[in-house]
C-alpha cells in the first residue's frame, strides 16, 4: 500500500519525556522524571528556513534563492496544575543563574494501540518561560500551567519497523 493512502495520524495520543544531555554531545544521557507524559497540549513543533536571496545582474526573472539559516519556534507544553514543582524548579534554576543542565526532550506520537509511530526530538532544550494557572474564585476550570522551551535543534525520528 502506498504511503499516500494511509490514514492521517491522530494528535491526541502523545507523550513527552526528558533526558539529560550527555557532556560529550554524543547523544542523550539518563532519563529525567520531569512530568514525563503528563502534558495535555504541546505546540510549536516548528522549524523555519530563511532563504538567502541573491540578486545578480542580467538575471531578469527573479533573484536566486539559496539555503539560509534555520530557526526553531518555542515549544509550549501545557498540563493540568498539580502539587509537583518540577517545571518551576527547572525554570527557577535557569532564571536564577545557577548551573542547570539542558535537557533533550522527546515527543512521541502513538497509534491507537499505543505503539510509537514517530518521535520529535528537541536538542538542548532550555526553559524560557513558566506560566502558572490563572486564579479566579468564580471559575470551575482545571488550572493549566505552561512551560515554554527554546531549543537548538529539531529532528524527526521514525521507530524501527515492526516485525510482521
Amino acid at each position: 500500500m502506498s504511503e499516500n493512502l494511509l490514514a492521517p495520524l491522530h494528535v491526541f495520543r502523545f507523550e513527552v519525556s526528558f533526558r539529560r544531555d550527555a557532556l560529550s554531545g554524543t547523544g542523550a544521557g539518563s532519563p529525567v522524571p520531569l512530568c514525563s507524559g503528563a502534558f495535555a497540549e504541546c505546540t510549536g513543533i516548528e522549524a523555519t528556513m530563511e532563504p538567502k536571496v541573491i540578486k545578480s545582474g542580467g538575471r531578469n526573472y527573479g533573484p536566486a534563492q539559496r539555503v539560509g539559516q534555520v530557526s526553531f519556534a518555542t515549544v509550549v507544553l501545557k498540563r493540568g496544575m498539580t502539587k509537583t514543582r518540577d517545571l518551576w524548579q527547572w525554570f527557577q534554576l535557569v532564571a536564577g543563574g545557577a548551573y542547570s543542565y539542558r535537557l533533550s526532550a522527546e515527543i512521541d506520537m502513538h497509534d491507537s494501540a499505543g505503539a510509537t509511530i514517530l518521535t520529535w526530538a528537541l536538542a538542548r532544550a532550555l526553559p524560557v518561560k513558566f506560566k502558572a494557572a490563572d486564579l479566579n474564585a468564580r471559575g470551575t476550570d482545571v488550572g493549566i500551567e505552561e512551560l515554554h522551551l527554546a531549543h537548538e535543534g529539531l529532528t524527526l525520528v521514525f521507530p524501527p519497523p515492526r516485525p510482521q
